[in-house]
């Protein structure tokens, strides 16, 4: 632990409290890359066909990813880009530094930066899942899941094959409807979807999703912001044509629950999945921080909302326009993703790539110290389009964040 605190201060040091991440990409073998996360085509399966494309890039990570046997020790975990160009792992920082890194009050509360955020980009929809409440992962060692998204433009050119998320159930579905679908899992199409709604999907917006909700996601390429957890529960037996194995439906549930049917509807958090107020309970549009646009920037929230009473995660939007800059201060620690342009951030030079090698070492992807949030650091931009930047950030940092529902009484 000497030499990773001797690494994570030299990186401080050079970066004024912001540290430089390494890509981190990660496969999921059930499912189609969407192609739109600016990796190189020849390298969607630079891990072997076996382990699927390539179809997710996470930000500021210390959670591992959850693929099954096979996976790396180190899948899913962030790298640390040091000064002299070698990398170490985010996760070994912050158990170094711990609070000049992320904060005394997460330290405090959480002891680990306990979420992060991807990008996930699949060529048509996701099965129809959940992610668990604590009261239903919690037996077997796990945390619950919740989630937000939102659709950055800058990476949906296209929608590819379905824009659009089933999220929840039709108001009047019962248990025995969702019971009937489990039972004809080896059937072929179990057909959950007819008990469910599909929304069209539209860049520059997104939703909250928490624990226990039902949701189908569809084919544009979202920015994620969750806990730092992996499990879900999949109930569609049946997706484009691609068998779900009843394994991914119980990979997540106790033992000697695996095929109690009861056990499995029970983890669907009924009532928000059948409300009638669902979208207005669940869906995001941009909200400015300020009215700052005739100044040649705006900073506007893009993932806010409590889950379920608790301020677990936010994220905002950062543009300038050619030549600005600006100071920005927050409340605590991020991880900062450039979605377009180049510019300044702190003391880095900064650029949203459009290739990527797997391997390569970009200048688009951040970490944000709690010290240098709270202090302030300049971004600039130095090219001749707008500089777009994404930021997330964890537990408890944003007081001020607006409640769901807040962009209808905006302007």
């Amino acid at each position: 632990m000497t030499n990773i605190s001797q690494k994570i201060s030299d990186a401080l040091e050079a970066g004024q409290g912001i540290l430089h991440l390494a890509p981190n990409w990660v496969p999921r073998s059930f499912l189609m890359p969407g192609k739109r996360i600016r990796l190189a085509g020849e390298d969607l399966y630079v891990l072997g066909a076996d382990r699927g494309g390539i179809d997710e890039r996470w930000f500021a990570s210390t959670t591992k990813a959850d693929n099954g046997p096979g996976t790396p020790e180190d899948e899913g975990l962030s790298y640390v880009v040091g000064p002299d160009g070698k990398t170490f792992l985010l996760a070994h920082a912050v158990e170094a530094a711990g609070a000049d890194l992320i904060g005394q009050e997460m330290m405090r509360d959480w002891g680990r930066w306990p979420l992060y955020c991807k990008f996930f980009d699949n060529m048509g929809p996701i099965p129809h899942h959940l992610h668990q409440l604590n009261e239903h992962v919690q037996p077997i060692g796990r945390e619950h899941k919740p989630e937000a998204y939102y659709f950055p433009p800058q990476y949906n050119p296209v929608g590819n094959n379905f824009p659009y998320t089933f999220f929840g159930l039709e108001p009047g579905t019962t248990k025995a409807d969702l019971y009937r679908c489990l039972e004809r899992w080896n059937e072929g199409d179990n057909g959950i979807l007819d008990l469910s709604k599909a929304y069209r999907l539209k860049p520059g917006t997104g939703w909250l999703v928490p624990p226990g909700i039902l949701h189908a996601p569809g084919s544009l390429c979202t920015y994620e912001v969750q806990w730092g957890s992996d499990v879900f529960a999949m109930y569609q037996s049946l997706v484009e044509g691609r068998v779900v194995p009843w394994d991914l439906l119980v990979k997540d549930v106790p033992e000697d629950k695996r095929f109690d049917l009861d056990y499995i509807v029970s983890m669907v958090d009924w009532e928000p999945n059948v409300t009638t107020t669902f979208k207005d309970d669940h869906y995001l549009e941009p909200i400015p921080v300020g009215d700052t646009s005739g100044e040649g920037y705006q900073d506007r929230w893009v993932i806010y909302g409590k889950v379920h009473g608790e301020d677990l995660f936010a994220a905002k939007e950062l543009s300038l326009q050619p030549g600005i800059e600006v100071t920005i201060k927050d409340q605590g620690a991020s991880g900062a993703i450039l979605v377009q342009g180049r510019g300044k951030l702190g003391t880095f030079d900064a650029e949203t790539p459009s290739y990527i090698r797997y391997g390569e070492i970009t200048t688009d992807e951040y970490f944000i110290s709690d010290a240098r949030a709270k202090e302030g650091y300049t971004v600039t931009n130095t090219g001749q389009e707008p500089l777009v930047i994404l930021r997330y950030f964890g537990p408890g940092v944003n007081a001020e964040m607006p409640e769901i529902g807040s962009y209808k009484r905006q302007g």
